[in-house]
């Protein structure tokens, strides 16, 4: 089966190291023939050359600018005709909503994967909403529950991120001096949080967590952004 990830690309976070992931270890899945389609340049697309998956451009798309829309969705119909394309997958709701009719009007299963929670009132929602789509991946139990906010009645498909196994190897002394530089005595557990600092990434509610194990000695916290 050929699938299609599609994505805008001029980003990197959560999804963009996702499918980076997805290009690196795609071999783990041999049953799927996995392409890749953006409309920007940056990491994400070299992450994607690099790893020596399919990677086909659609142009740099602006909804201010109709023509280049025009012109990427005469693009992605060529690419999953020559492609022989069998799914293709938008991943969030901007390529859902500039690319989901489309992919409709192409024949092939059209699938959304949500990446996070939607209440069904921005305008790109409300345009990605006019495609729905054959099914619809989600990345937890949270995001599953605003699904119907998009698209009702449509059963999501719970799926966590790979994580790859590629942790750096730290010497004893790389390791105490990335402690000491915390300030962070030896022998504590550390619990740590990678995302950018915005309400919705969760800092509040971590640190309301964290106040909870106040009178638990032998941890420290680290908030990385």
């Amino acid at each position: 089966m050929r699938v299609l990830h599609l994505h805008s690309g001029n980003l990197y976070g959560g999804v963009e190291t996702l499918l980076a992931t997805l290009a690196r270890y795609r071999e783990g899945a041999p049953e799927l023939e996995q392409h890749f389609a953006l409309c920007f340049a940056g990491r994400l697309s070299r992450e994607i050359e690099a790893a020596g998956a399919p990677l086909h451009w659609l142009g740099e798309t602006r909804t201010r600018q109709p023509w280049t829309l025009w012109r990427a969705r005469r693009r992605l119909t060529q690419i999953i005709a020559e492609q022989r394309i069998d799914a293709v997958i938008c991943h969030m709701v901007w390529p859902q909503a500039l690319f989901g009719a489309t992919v409709k009007q192409s024949g092939k299963a059209l699938i959304f994967w949500m990446h996070n929670d939607l209440d069904g009132k921005h305008w790109l929602e409300r345009w990605a909403r006019r495609a729905r789509p054959d099914a619809a991946i989600v990345n937890s139990h949270f995001t599953a529950r605003t699904l119907p906010n998009l698209y009702p009645g449509l059963s999501p498909h719970i799926f966590h991120y790979p994580v790859a196994d590629n942790a750096i190897k730290l010497s004893e002394s790389e390791r105490q001096a990335i402690l000491a530089e915390w300030q962070t005595p030896e022998n504590a557990r550390v619990i740590i949080q990678v995302s950018r600092l915005e309400e919705w990434k969760g800092q509040r509610l971590h640190l309301q967590a964290l106040g909870r194990l106040r009178d638990v000695s032998g941890w420290t916290a680290w908030f990385v952004g």
